[in-house]
């Protein structure tokens, strides 16, 4: 079947938003309008569009006399963030316990199984076995987030979850943490399903910090402690892999700060 082509606007926005998320545009860059707009064979309107619509989801911020730049995080952001994230999902498992339908459950054990086929696929490149998981793993928290049937709350987690330190948290996982990431879906799946918000909550709030725990150790690791250290393989991987993004130029579009 073939596929609708993208519109611009939608194409730039799901490209740029990839780049940032995989950390191949790194915190404190600026992302030069002209340049992505060439790298990805676009004009600069549905650039300019994308990068209005990522700075409204927190991921980009405007700054003046710069223009648009990738934003930055501190380690006291990071704990914060999985702090206050980890109290939002464990409510949205408590309240899945009681408000989960067979629709949800269905979507949840698909994303539980498609974390699973990604642990075991033999045919997966490091790279690619990290998007694999990191898909799988937002349609197991999306699923949950449905079944406790509350908007309000829905919101609150879409400004909350920061997207790029999730990816940067699996690229650090090594197998036996992943395993457990697995585990702990498997469990709270268990929870919602015998009705058991108290424990699903427990077990929600636990999983997310296990992710915070990681990047903090790692950050504890390096030399400077800088969060944007995390995304340093990332360019790395970028820099010199055209296959991470298909067919564009390898070079990247964003100067330092």
């Amino acid at each position: 079947m073939a596929t609708t082509p993208q519109a611009p606007g939608q194409a730039a926005y799901a490209h740029i938003r990839r780049e940032i998320v995989e950390g191949r545009y790194r915190p404190g860059q600026r992302l030069i309008e002209q340049r992505i707009a060439e790298q990805f064979s676009l004009s600069r309107t549905p650039v300019r569009e994308a990068l209005r619509r990522l700075e409204a989801e927190g991921l980009v911020l405007s700054e003046p006399n710069r223009g648009a730049v990738v934003r930055t995080l501190s380690t006291a952001d990071v704990s914060d963030l999985y702090g206050l994230r980890a109290r939002l999902e464990a409510y949205a498992a408590e309240l899945a316990a009681e408000r989960i339908d067979a629709t949800n459950l269905d979507e949840l054990d698909a994303g539980i199984d498609a974390f699973a086929l990604a642990l075991s696929a033999p045919s997966l490149d490091a790279v690619d076995r990290v998007r694999a998981v990191d898909t799988a793993n937002s349609r197991i928290h999306g699923a949950i987030m449905a079944a406790a049937k509350h908007e309000r709350l829905s919101r609150l987690l879409e400004r909350t979850t920061d997207v790029p330190l999730v990816f940067q948290a699996f690229r650090q996982y090594d197998r036996a943490q992943t395993e457990r990431s697995h585990l702990f879906h498997q469990l709270i799946r268990d929870a919602i399903v015998g009705g058991d918000g108290g424990r699903a909550s427990a077990l929600m709030h636990e999983h997310v910090l296990q992710g915070r725990d990681v990047l903090l150790a790692h950050l504890a690791a390096t030399n400077s402690g800088e969060v944007a250290d995390l995304f340093e393989g990332s360019a790395r991987e970028g820099a010199g892999a055209g296959k991470l993004s298909g067919n564009r130029r390898a070079e990247n579009p964003a100067e330092p700060v």
